[in-house]
C-alpha cells in the first residue's frame, strides 16, 4: 500500500511540476512585453530601480503566471523530492526560448536549439536517476533538520554572499555582468525552496488536524518565503530588464539548481544511500545540462540554422577543392613557364649562333 502510495504521490508531482516550467517559463515573455512596452514609453526601467512596471497590465499578467506556476512548483515540493522537481525547471527554458522567438523576435539559432534539447535530454537523465531524500513527515523533524550545523553553516554563507553581491558588487557590476542579478535570485532561492517544502509538511499536518499554526516554525518559514521570494522578484526583474530573455532563463536555471541540489543534500542527506550509477548518472545529466546551456549562451550571437548547414558544407568542399585546383594550377603555370623559358632560351642562343656565323663572314 505505501508502495501504491509512493508512486501516486510520484505521479502528482511530475505533472505539477511540469505544469508549474509552462507557466513559469510563459511569465518570462509576459514580463519581458511589459517592461519592453515601459521602455518604449520613456519610464523609468527596472534595471535602473525604477517600479513603473506596477502600473503595466502585461507584467501583472506575467507575475500571476509566474504565481500560479510556484503554486504549482509548491505543491510538487510537497509531493515528490526536491531533487525531482527541480530538474524539471528545464522545461521552463525551452518554453522560454521557443516563446521568446515567437513574440520577442529574440532568434534562437541551431545551436541555441541544440542547447535546449541537451538540457531536457540532462533533466531527464537526472530524473531517472534522482537521489531519495530522507522522509521528513512533522515540523517537529524539519525543525531538527533546520536546526543541523551543515545546514546553519549553508544558510549563513548563502545570506552573507547575497548581501555581499546586492550591498557591494551589485550597484558597481549589475548592469554589465549577468551573473550579478541571476545569482542573488538564485542562492536566495535554494532558501526558499527549504521553506517551501516545509510549509508543504505544515499544509499537510493542518489538514491532518494538527495544530499546526500554533508552531512557531510555520509562521518562522512564511515569513522567510515571503522575504526571499520578493528578492528574486526584484533581482530577475533587473536582469530580464537589461539582458536577452534567452539568455537569462537558462543561466538562472543552472545556477539555481545547482544551489537548490546543494541545499537539499545537506538538508535531507540525500547523497549518503546512493548508489554508484546513481551518482554518476546525477552528475552525468547535470553536467549535459551544462553543456546545453553553454551552448545556448556562448553562440546566442551566431546566426547559424539548419538551412545553412548544407551550404557550409558545400564552402567547405569549394575550398577544399579549391586548393588543390590551385596547385594543381600552379603547378602547370610552373611546367609552362619554364617551357617558355627554355623556349626564348633556344631562340636566343639559336639567335646568337647566327648572328655569331655572320659576323664571322
Amino acid at each position: 500500500m505505501s508502495q501504491t502510495r509512493g508512486k501516486y504521490d510520484f505521479c502528482i508531482g511530475l505533472v505539477l511540476a511540469m505544469s508549474s516550467s509552462i507557466f513559469i517559463g510563459g511569465s518570462f515573455i509576459l514580463k519581458k512585453k511589459g517592461l519592453l512596452r515601459l521602455a518604449r514609453k520613456g519610464s523609468m526601467r527596472a534595471g535602473q530601480g525604477g517600479h513603473a512596471y506596477l502600473k503595466e497590465w502585461l507584467w501583472w499578467a506575467g507575475l500571476l503566471s509566474m504565481g500560479a506556476g510556484e503554486v504549482a512548483n509548491f505543491a510538487a515540493y510537497a509531493f515528490a523530492p526536491a531533487t525531482l522537481v527541480t530538474p524539471l525547471g528545464a522545461l521552463s527554458v525551452l518554453v522560454s526560448a521557443i516563446l521568446s522567438s515567437f513574440f520577442l523576435n529574440e532568434k534562437l539559432n541551431l545551436h541555441g536549439k541544440i542547447g535546449c534539447l541537451l538540457s531536457i535530454l540532462g533533466s531527464t537523465v537526472m530524473v531517472i536517476h534522482a537521489p531519495q531524500e530522507e522522509e521528513v513527515e512533522t515540523l517537529d523533524e524539519m525543525s531538527h533538520k533546520l536546526g543541523d550545523p551543515g545546514f546553519v553553516v549553508f544558510a549563513t554563507l548563502v545570506v552573507i554572499v547575497s548581501l555581499i553581491l546586492i550591498c557591494v558588487v551589485g550597484p558597481r557590476h549589475g548592469q554589465t555582468n549577468i551573473l550579478v542579478y541571476i545569482t542573488i535570485c538564485s542562492v536566495i532561492g535554494a532558501l526558499s525552496v527549504s521553506c517551501v517544502k516545509g510549509l508543504g509538511i505544515a499544509i499537510k499536518e493542518l489538514f491532518a488536524g494538527k495544530p499546526v499554526l500554533k508552531h512557531p516554525l510555520s509562521w518562522i518559514l512564511l515569513l522567510s518565503l515571503t522575504v526571499c521570494v520578493s528578492t528574486q522578484i526584484n533581482y530577475l526583474n533587473r536582469a530580464l530588464d537589461i539582458f536577452n530573455t534567452s539568455i537569462v532563463t537558462p543561466i538562472y536555471y543552472v545556477i539555481f539548481t545547482t544551489s537548490v541540489l546543494t541545499c537539499s543534500a545537506i538538508l535531507f542527506k540525500e547523497w549518503q544511500h546512493m548508489a554508484a550509477d546513481d551518482i554518476i548518472g546525477t552528475l552525468s545529466g547535470f553536467l549535459t545540462i551544462i553543456v546545453g546551456i553553454f551552448l545556448l549562451h556562448a553562440f546566442k550571437d551566431v546566426n547559424f540554422t539548419l538551412a545553412n548547414l548544407p551550404l557550409s558544407l558545400r564552402k567547405d568542399d569549394r575550398a577544399a577543392n579549391g586548393t588543390l585546383l590551385s596547385t594543381y594550377d600552379s603547378f602547370n603555370d610552373d611546367e609552362e613557364s619554364s617551357a617558355c623559358l627554355g623556349e626564348m632560351q633556344s631562340t636566343e642562343s639559336l639567335s646568337a649562333r647566327r648572328n655569331g656565323s655572320l659576323s664571322a663572314f
